[in-house]
């Protein structure tokens, strides 16, 4: 009567062990799955980790090379999180806001250069015309160009000219 006091509650103990049985698997993500029923037919045997006919165990040394690759490959690739998700709109915004910017200053060059371009254009008319060009020296007096400051000054401003087309 000892012995079958001691053996029953020893035999419905393995009994409830075997009634909890687990599976263990990983899915498309790379997440653990923990199940009292078998995994999905289509998870393939080599991301199945645990299940009950293998006493408990992990899986076999050769299951064991792929599984440990799946989960590598989970831990590379970073779950869908909120934070995940937030850290990856940021990364966007910032982009988009550097991009809004670099277009924001290439529109602004590309008006001052268009004005510098007409700026020249007009002097450019004003030397061509033959009208007196006066210039002001360092002393404040004002100097008239005569014709070889004038063909200087035209030719420095063909070669301005010639970035504005």
């Amino acid at each position: 009567m000892l012995i079958s006091r001691i053996a029953l509650p020893f035999i419905l103990t393995l009994a409830c062990a075997a009634a909890h049985a687990q599976y263990v698997w990983l899915d498309e993500k790379g997440n653990k799955q923990f199940s009292d029923k078998p995994p999905p037919i289509s998870v393939p045997k080599n991301k199945i980790i645990k299940s009950p006919n293998m006493g408990g165990k992990s899986a076999s040394a050769a299951d064991a090379a792929p599984a440990s690759a799946a989960d590598d490959a989970g831990k590379l690739q970073k779950p869908v999180t909120t934070a995940s998700k937030n850290e990856d709109y940021n990364k966007r915004k910032a982009e988009q806001a550097e991009k809004d910017k670099k277009a924001e200053d290439e529109k602004q060059s590309a008006a001052a250069k268009a004005k510098n371009c007409e700026r020249a254009r007009s002097y450019q008319q004003s030397l061509e015309s033959g009208v007196r060009v006066a210039n002001v020296d360092k002393n404040g007096e004002r100097t008239f160009m005569d014709d070889a400051q004038r063909s200087q000054e035209l030719g420095d401003l063909k070669k301005t000219l010639a970035d504005c087309k």
